[in-house]
């Protein structure tokens, strides 16, 4: 069975940051994502994890300006450099706050050029930190207009070539479902290649079993696969976060 996480850059906003690992552990969450936790100290957000006694599941590279700033440079040639040092910046956050998995962005970028510059720069990072689980994410073009990565079967083969023991998927069920029509399908055919789960509803990005997915369904075809990872919940919710957390005991 899979562990849920609370994704904290969207849940519990209703509270300061280093608040919100107590309000998880408290609706029953054995696991937190915050996408970029660079403005807070390290030693701080240690201290919150441990208190509430939560795993530090996954963090994004590189640390840009949330409000506005880029969305990686993987994949964007000419910023090969901006890359490694942003990518060992967000390793040392990560090693120090014990994150599972690290979330490589790839960035606005199109072409061939882009492919062979993101799978060299995942080469790289999978040789620089071993010892670290890296994932890529495709997201939607609504949402993330001139995404690179913006399909899930680009993804997998572009883990295909990469060939690192360390670099995998990250499933998220709102963007497969945005981008290919079909999340269980996307799930299918590539849950061998899965590292990380995220769900949220579709089409609203709401709370998970409230919108057209069925996401019962999803579920089972995730214990079905033997997926033992974890499941952040990343949507927003409709109105506080503990009013719908209805969906979390029976999932």
């Amino acid at each position: 069975m899979a562990q849920f996480a609370a994704n904290l850059t969207y849940l519990f906003t209703e509270l300061p940051m280093l608040q919100r690992f107590a309000a998880a552990r408290r609706a029953g969450f054995d696991g937190v994502e915050i996408l970029f936790p660079y403005d807070l100290a390290v030693k701080e957000l240690v201290q919150a994890a441990q208190a509430a006694r939560v795993e530090f599941v996954l963090m994004n590279t590189p640390p840009p300006n949330w409000a506005g700033g880029p969305r990686g440079f993987a994949a964007e040639p000419g910023n090969e450099s901006r890359f490694r040092s942003d990518f060992d910046r967000a390793l040392r956050f990560a090693r120090a706050l014990g994150v599972r998995h690290l979330h490589v962005m790839a960035g606005k970028a199109s072409g061939g050029l882009a492919r062979r510059t993101f799978v060299e720069n995942l080469r790289w990072a999978g040789q620089r930190a071993p010892q670290t689980s890296l994932t890529i994410e495709p997201m939607n073009h609504a949402d993330m207009p001139g995404y690179f990565l913006d399909s899930f079967d680009l993804a997998a083969e572009i883990v295909e070539e990469v060939d690192a023991p360390n670099l995998g998927l990250q499933f998220d069920v709102y963007h497969a479902q945005m981008i290919h029509g079909d999340a269980l399908a996307v799930w299918q055919r590539h849950a061998g290649r899965v590292r990380h789960v995220q769900i949220a509803d579709w089409p609203s990005r709401h709370e998970p079993r409230q919108g057209d997915i069925d996401l019962a369904g999803l579920f089972r075809a995730i214990d079905i696969a033997g997926y033992r990872g974890w499941v952040g919940a990343e949507y927003t919710p409709r109105s506080s976060t503990e009013a719908g957390l209805r969906w979390l005991r029976p999932a």
